[in-house]
C-alpha cells in the first residue's frame, strides 16, 4: 500500500520534543493498547534518554481486555512503569497521577532541600496521532483544554496545560517515524487511524482488516454483520456485509468505498468488540 504518512510537521515535532525536554521531569509516552508495538514511535526512547517515563495504554475499553492485562504483564516483567487508562470513565487517572508523583519525588525534595520553592512537576506527554493524548489532558485537567477529535493531526502545535495536583503538561502534535520496517506495524497504524485515510486505498485497507478479522476474531464478525460462516474467500464475506447493510449500487453491484468505510469505522469505534490485533 502506498501510504504517505510522513509530512513535514512530523519532523518540525521531533525537533521540538529534543529542545523541550530539559524543561520537564516526566515524560507521558500513550500507546493504543490494541497496538502496543506498533504504536511505539521507536525514536522516542533515544530521544528521552535517561528522563523518567510512564507508558500508558490508551483504550482499554477497545482491546481484549486479555490482551491488555498480558501486555501490562510484559512492561513490568521489562522494568517498565505501565498504567492502563479509559480517558471516556476515568479508569487509571487516578493512578496514573499517583505513579507521577512517586517518579519525580526525589527531584522535588532535593529543591526543597537546596531552599528553593516547589514548583509544579512539569510533564510531557508524546505519542501517535489519534492515541487519544487529547482526551488524556482534559481528563487530567478536570476540564476541556485541548481540541479532541476521531481523526489524526487535531493537535497542531505545543502548548503548556495547568493539571489538579499541581502539575503542568506539554502537549504536543502526534509524531510517526519516517521508516516503517515492518508491513504489519503500517497496516496496524493504518486499521487504527494514525494515518489519514484521504492518503490511501480504503478498500484495500478494509479488505486487509477483515481478513485478520476472520482468521482470529471470526464469531465477533459473524455476530456484527449476521453472517454464515462457511465462506470461503474474504470477498465474499464482504460482499455479505455490504448486501446486508444495504451497500449496493446500481446494477446490484457492490459499493465497496462505502462498506470498506463501515467495517473501519466499526473497528475503530469498537462496535465489532473489544479486539487486540498485538500480543506480547
Amino acid at each position: 500500500m502506498n501510504i504517505n504518512w510522513y509530512p513535514g510537521h512530523m519532523k518540525k515535532t521531533k525537533e521540538l520534543i529534543r529542545e523541550q525536554l530539559k524543561l520537564v521531569d516526566i515524560v507521558y509516552e500513550l500507546l493504543d493498547a490494541r497496538i502496543p508495538i506498533s504504536s511505539r514511535n521507536p525514536d522516542v526512547d533515544q530521544i528521552i534518554g535517561d528522563k523518567p517515563k510512564v507508558i500508558i495504554l490508551n483504550k482499554i475499553d477497545l482491546a481484549d481486555p486479555r490482551a491488555t492485562a498480558k501486555w501490562v504483564e510484559y512492561f513490568k516483567r521489562n522494568s517498565i512503569t505501565v498504567i492502563p487508562i479509559n480517558t471516556i470513565t476515568g479508569e487509571g487517572i487516578r493512578q496514573l497521577a499517583e505513579e507521577s508523583e512517586r517518579a519525580i519525588k526525589d527531584k522535588m525534595d532535593a529543591l526543597i532541600k537546596k531552599g528553593r520553592r516547589p514548583r509544579p512537576a512539569r510533564i510531557m506527554i508524546v505519542g501517535i496521532p489519534n492515541v487519544g493524548k487529547s482526551s488524556l489532558i482534559n481528563k487530567l485537567a478536570g476540564r476541556k483544554s485541548t481540541q479532541t477529535g476521531d481523526r489524526p493531526g487535531v493537535t497542531k502545535s505545543k502548548q503548556w496545560i495547568r493539571l489538579k495536583g499541581n502539575m503542568e503538561l506539554l502537549d504536543t502534535p502526534g509524531i510517526l517515524w519516517p521508516k516503517f520496517e515492518d508491513e504489519e506495524v503500517a497496516l496496524n497504524l493504518a486499521f487504527s487511524g494514525a494515518i489519514k485515510d484521504e492518503i490511501m486505498d480504503t478498500e484495500t485497507l478494509a479488505y486487509k482488516l477483515l481478513e485478520i478479522l476472520w482468521g482470529n476474531h471470526k464469531e465477533k464478525i459473524v455476530e456484527r454483520y449476521k453472517l454464515q460462516d462457511e465462506y470461503t474467500t474474504i470477498i465474499e464475506i464482504m460482499d455479505n456485509i455490504a448486501r446486508n447493510r444495504g451497500c449496493i449500487l446500481k446494477g446490484d453491484e457492490i459499493d465497496y468505498s462505502r462498506i470498506s468505510n463501515i467495517i473501519l469505522d466499526e473497528f475503530r469505534s469498537g462496535r465489532i468488540g473489544q479486539i487486540s490485533l498485538e500480543y506480547p
